[in-house]
This record gives C-alpha cells, structure tokens and sequence, in this order.
C-alpha cells in the first residue's frame, strides 16, 4: 500500500538492538529531538513511510531487509533502508556534506575543501534516497525531505513524480550569495530546491540568504515580502530581519512557498523530566558536589563552529580579571565530537584540553578545579539535572542555525531562575532576546556578557527568565512541524490534525 506521507531523513527511525541474535526495532530512548517529533504526524494519515540510509558491505545483496513494517506508539509505518557502503556513507556524508558543504553554510570560507570531494557519488546516493521516496509515495502523495545532505533530492522526485507535493526543510543556516557560490554546484544545488513545493528555514533571515542565492543565478522576477512577527525580531541579534520572503514564482507557473518557522523543543516532556523525583535527587546531589559556587555550564559538538576554545579563553580571562571568583566558579563544558571516525575534528579536541588543562593548571588546587571538560555525551535526564543546577548557561557558537541546548535549558528552569548567555550568531537569539546576548567574535563582548551574567541580580534574572520561558514554549517542536506540513499540505496537516 503506497504512503499518503513520506518523510526522507538520513537517520533511520528507532534504535536498531539485537536480543538473541535477532533484531528488535526499540522507539527512541528520548522523545525530545526531531525524528519523534516527525514521527507523530504518523498518526494523522492512514498510510506513512519513513526513508533512510544503512550501512552494507554489499549494496546488492546487504543482509538485512531494504523495507521493515514498523508498529509503535507513533502508529504503523513502513521504513525503506537504502543500503549504502562504507565508502559511500564517506564520500556523501563525512566529506562532501562535511568537509565542503558544513563550512560553506556556516560562514567558514577558510575551511572548505574541494578536492576530495567525489560530485558524482553525492548524485547517485540522492537519486537513491529519491527512488525509494518515489517508489513509497502515493499518488498526489507529501514527502518532506530533510537537510542539506540530500539538497539534490527535490529536484530528482520531481523528475521522477511530478505529482507528488514536495516540501524541503533546511536545518541549518542557509548562507548568503558571496559565501553560497564558492561552491561549483551551486546552479544543480538551487534548481533542485525550486523544484519542491515548500523550503522551510528556521528564520527570516536564512530565506532571504536563499532568495539572494537564486536571484544570483536565476531571473526569477519579483520575490514578495511581508513584515516579521515582533516576536522574531531581537534588537541585539546580528541575525534578525524586518520583512521575509514568502515565495518564489518560476516562469514555468510553480510557485515555491518559503516558510519560516524555527525548530523548538519538546517542552511538555522537559518539564516532565524536570519535575521528575529522580532528577530532583540528581540536581541536589549535583550542587551538593558544587558547593556554594557559581556553576557555568557550555554544552555542544567539538566543532569549529561551536567557538569552544574562545569560550575557555573567555573563561580563562574572567578567572585572571576577577580574583574574587577565584575558588568561587567552575565551567562544565561538555564537548561531544560529532563523529569520532573524522579526524577533521582531532586538532580542536586538543586545543580544547590544552586550554582546559592549563587554567586548571593557573587557578586550580588539589581540592578544587575550575574547569571539568567532558568529551562524551551526557545522558538528556542528567542533563536536565545539571540545567537546573547551572547559575549560567554559556552558549555562544561562532555560527549555529538554531541551537536547541538554549531552549532545553530555559525549558527546564522550572524554579523561574538562572542566566542564558546566547551568542547573537545563533539562530535562537531572534526569538531570545531577553537572554545576555553576545559577540563570541569580540572578547570584550564576551567579557561583558560573562560578568553581566555572574552579577545579575535575581529580579532581573527571574523577569528575563520568564520571557525566555513564554518564548520557548510558544515555538515548540509541534508547533514548528504543523506549520511546515500545513504549507505543504493544509488540509491534511492542519495545526488541530496533529
């Protein structure tokens, strides 16, 4: 039975477990993120399918099933596997995506490497991943295609189905014209997306960036614009926008609608988590360990676009410029690789043990250490715990196209308290401009913003705490997916189906 929905995303849909030799198909272990967040507009139409990639030795005999039935909470769903080697899970994803489209979108010109990408396997695995979206789909069918990866996937569905309503969600920031065009495919890149029906961004300001990307190759005539909700709009952001782009009309007659909704957090189950007993027991047990000090807390990847290494500095300065804080404050950064198999990210591991190694070195003592670094990832449930505990959350990426760890955090301030320190190059700082918000490229901004944080007093913290809060609870994760499908799709997906 073909699927009336099809959602294209490069993670397969649960966890993969083996129990005695046989494979169980296990729900999520957290139903906060995006893939149970997709997965519950499964319940609004009949028949859905969920497309993604799994390694094989060989593709044309891989081992496992190329397409599961799937029953869950979430309701029944087919899975379709694309069985890719090693050596193409490499070349699309760990080089061409990341080692030449990443810094591209994040504004890390100096970064980008051209030379080992292979162009032609970057074609063939998304023609795949369009394939078997076109082989699910039923007639007249919505497929919501996810991410940059698979940037080539639209324009190959419509080749393939020109019925189908094709809808393309881009989480990450979409770069301006001058930084986009580095890249050589850049003209097969923007025809692909034209051909979908929606591209969706989380901010005002990311559509623009696209909008000026095809009118840089494509004549494409007037493009209109409407005012931005007050509410996206924060005056210490550098990337907030007064009026968006709404569509794109082709002179062929398509019409690609451009939606703008940020991606949120499941607020209802942080708050769940937050007021648990067992995360409670955690948070006493946690600031119990702390003592009297001040807690900052920084939590993201090891990447160059994260800023670690001039956070730590940041942190090393403030230890230097304040004597009283000395013995009174530590830094928990949390700072995961990505993906371990990439050796891209080796150098700034060990910058950032070397940074964090030499301040415990200068300010430490035998009972006391300012800095801990944690270079693995932390459990969500003692995560929550360690937010609560947190006097400040330190969250200043040089480059970010939202950032969810912000949103966790005022999520599951259930006592109203605590300091976000936001950089204002995160997407998250045009809704969350009641946070300290900061250039992470300017030391004496984050100066500033570091000691204006650690001085603030509680009325302060608590008045800009419940904006945070209303702000972060209005655009949750359900609240981002309904007004994307209903662009794509508003009589199927209309905000009261989900």
């Amino acid at each position: 039975m073909s699927s009336d929905l099809v959602i294209v995303y490069h993670r397969q849909p649960y966890e993969e477990v083996v129990v005695d030799g046989k494979t169980e198909y296990r729900e999520n272990k957290s139903p906060n993120g995006i893939v149970p967040t997709l997965k519950s507009f499964f319940g609004s139409v009949e028949k859905a399918a969920w497309v993604a990639w799994k390694e094989a030795k060989d593709t044309s005999n891989p081992g496992f099933d190329r397409v599961v039935e799937i029953e869950d909470s979430f309701g029944k769903y087919t899975v379709s596997r694309l069985p890719l080697t090693a050596e193409q899970v490499s070349s699309f994803y760990h080089i061409t995506s990341k080692e030449a489209f990443w810094p591209i979108l994040h504004g890390f010109k100096e970064k980008y490497n051209y030379d080992p990408v292979d162009w032609p396997t970057f074609k063939e695995v998304n023609w795949a991943f369009a394939e078997a979206a076109a082989s699910e789909a039923a007639k007249g069918a919505a497929v919501w295609v996810h991410d940059y990866n698979l940037w080539l996937v639209p324009g190959y569905l419509r080749q393939m189905r020109p019925d189908l309503r094709i809808s393309f969600y881009h989480h990450t920031p979409f770069p301006s014209a001058d930084m986009f065009n580095v890249l050589p495919w850049r003209g097969e890149i923007i025809d692909s997306l034209l051909a979908a029906d929606v591209v969706g961004f989380h901010i005002p300001r990311y559509a623009a960036n696209f909008v000026s990307c095809v009118r840089s190759l494509r004549d494409v005539g007037n493009v209109p614009r409407k005012p931005v909700p007050s509410d996206l709009i924060s005056e210490g952001s550098a990337l907030s926008d007064r009026t968006m782009p709404t569509e794109i009309h082709l002179d062929t007659g398509h019409v690609v609608h451009l939606g703008v909704t940020p991606v949120g957090v499941d607020t209802d189950y942080i708050k769940g988590l937050a007021e648990n007993e067992a995360t409670d027991e955690r948070a006493t047990r946690f600031r119990s360990e702390i003592g009297e000090g001040k807690l900052l807390l920084s939590v993201g990847r090891t990447d160059y676009t994260k800023g670690g290494a001039d956070q730590l500095l940041a942190f090393e300065r403030l230890l230097e410029r304040r004597a009283d804080l000395r013995g009174q404050v530590r830094l928990l950064h949390v700072s995961v690789p990505a993906n371990r198999a990439m050796t891209v990210y080796e150098p700034i591991q060990k910058e950032l043990e070397e940074i964090a190694g030499r301040i415990n070195g200068r300010f430490g003592s035998f009972t006391f250490q300012p800095v801990a670094l944690i270079s693995r990832a932390v459990p969500f449930e003692e995560l929550v715990a360690w937010y609560q505990v947190a006097d400040v959350a330190w969250i200043t990426p040089l480059a970010d196209g939202m950032n969810l760890v912000c949103k966790e955090y005022v999520a599951a301030r259930k006592d109203g308290d605590g300091v976000l320190v936001l950089s204002e190059f995160a997407g998250a700082a045009v809704e969350l401009g009641a946070a300290v918000l900061t250039n992470p490229f300017s030391s004496r901004a984050m100066d500033f913003a570091i000691d204006l944080a650690m001085d603030m007093p509680e009325p302060e913290r608590r008045a800009r705490m419940a904006l945070l809060r209303s702000a972060v609870s209005k655009r949750d994760t359900r609240h981002w997916a309904r007004d994307q499908l209903a662009l794509l799709s508003p009589k199927d997906f209309a905000p009261e189906a989900a």
